[in-house]
């Protein structure tokens, strides 16, 4: 079904004395305020093309990319390659060493309705829009997206061993992860990825608005070319695919943050209350265990109150959305329609775009925002597990906004990916 291909990344010369993790970067959509401004000083820093600045962003970066070319700051190599990437890392309270492994490579941008690439969550318009206009001035992908295929064999993970032994990059990032690249160029390998691919369908993790832009670049370069092929390097986007069998895939809670709300702490509590069981908690820093492995269980830290909030299970089914089962049985569809539209009133169009919420990952950040008065409430949620991730992409459905956080994020800077003619290996010059 997925038609991957190997590439020839262009990546920062290695006689530069800034080390890789100088040029390195978050990805746009996860870096702070703080971050960017520290990593917008390096001249050279790969922030410069991933998220430009200026009036004509996207035109600034691509004059800043030619630039870098014609100096020699980037080179392309030499052969198509698979480039393997391993993320070492543990987790808050836990003394294992998680290793994410998976590699990086080319795959046709298939629209939605083809059913090989499933999504599941939305995408906002302007951000799509951003990502468009930079392809269109760079001919370049900057950041590559998060993708997940199944592979209960594990056919290509003892490629992706032998290889990183033989690192290109190792260093440290933001998160405190260790990230090793590697590059595959033996002809006879790549064609076992490019095969085991075709078989499989695969589940964006992360990356949407992203994906959207390079799909919604492709329909415009095709409704131009009425010579068009499917070859074109148009026609395809750079991608991380890691497989979803493997026991060290983490995805992180996304918690929520309400700045303010038009009714009493008594109030609310007593309109929740015709939903949910509450408990009084003596100590808020508890709230994400207390919750946990519990079904539309949730912590609530009001006004420096904490409460266990579970759902009463014979009010589930009054939930009226449009969804299937699959989407209606996740901890934060019940959130949504009961919490946020049944007692607060933000319907769940209005929710999507509500000012006053906002979407927290750290759990010790939503309790202090509360503490400190920035805001009224915070509701602590348990992370979403692979097989519902599984279940609602298969049903064809959407989750609630903000649902996944796939940890460790995936770096950008290491490599770019071209899509000039004269830049790029098309699966008949790769010989696939």
């Amino acid at each position: 079904m997925a038609e991957i291909l190997p590439f020839r990344a262009w990546r920062y010369n290695d006689t530069l004395s800034d080390s890789i993790d100088e040029l390195t970067a978050p990805l746009f959509d996860v870096v702070s305020e703080k971050q960017r401004q520290a990593l917008y000083r390096n001249p050279i820093n790969s922030i410069h093309l991933s998220v430009p600045l200026g009036d004509n962003p996207a035109q600034a970066a691509a004059v800043l990319l030619q630039q870098w070319k014609n100096k020699g700051v980037l080179l392309q190599d030499h052969l198509p390659g698979i480039y393997v990437y391993y993320q070492y890392f543990r987790l808050p309270g836990n003394d294992k060493e998680y290793v994410r492994k998976g590699f990086i490579c080319n795959i046709k941008a298939y629209d939605w309705k083809e059913g090989i690439l499933l999504r599941h969550e939305n995408t906002i318009p302007a951000a799509v829009n951003d990502r468009i206009a930079l392809l269109e001035e760079t001919e370049m992908n900057t950041s590559p997206t998060h993708g997940l295929y199944t592979d209960e064999a594990f056919i290509l993970e003892p490629y992706l061993d032998e290889s990183i032994r033989s690192p290109l990059y190792e260093t440290e990032d933001y998160q405190g992860v260790r990230d090793v690249l590697a590059v595959i160029h033996d002809h006879a390998i790549i064609r076992l990825f490019v095969e085991t691919l075709r078989e499989k369908q695969i589940l964006l993790a992360d990356g949407h608005h992203r994906y959207e832009g390079s799909l919604e670049y492709r329909k415009k370069r095709m409704a131009q070319n009425p010579n068009h092929t499917g070859v074109e390097p148009y026609n395809y986007h750079l991608m991380y695919l890691t497989n979803s069998e493997h026991d060290d895939l983490r995805i992180l809670p996304t918690h929520r943050v309400l700045k303010r709300m038009e009714m009493t702490d008594e109030e609310f509590l007593s309109k929740l209350s015709s939903y949910f069981t509450i408990i009084p908690k003596e100590d808020p820093l508890e709230l994400n265990e207390v919750i946990v492995g519990k079904q539309w269980a949730f912590g609530l830290f009001l006004s420096g109150n904490a409460y266990k909030l579970r759902l009463k299970p014979e009010v589930h089914g009054q939930i009226d959305w449009n969804f299937p089962s699959e989407v209606k049985n996740l901890d934060l569809t019940v959130m949504h329609y009961f919490i946020f539209e049944k007692v607060l009133g933000i319907y769940r169009k209005a929710q999507r775009d509500y000012e006053d919420l906002s979407y927290v990952r750290n759990f010790t950040s939503c309790i202090r925002q509360v503490d400190s008065g920035e805001a009224r409430l915070a509701l602590i949620t348990n992370e979403i597990t692979m097989d519902q991730v599984k279940r609602v992409c298969h049903s064809g459905a959407i989750m609630p906004q903000k649902s996944t956080f796939f940890y460790p994020k995936v770096i950008s800077g290491f490599l770019f990916s071209s899509i000039k003619e004269d830049e790029f290996i098309t699966a008949p010059a790769a010989c696939l």
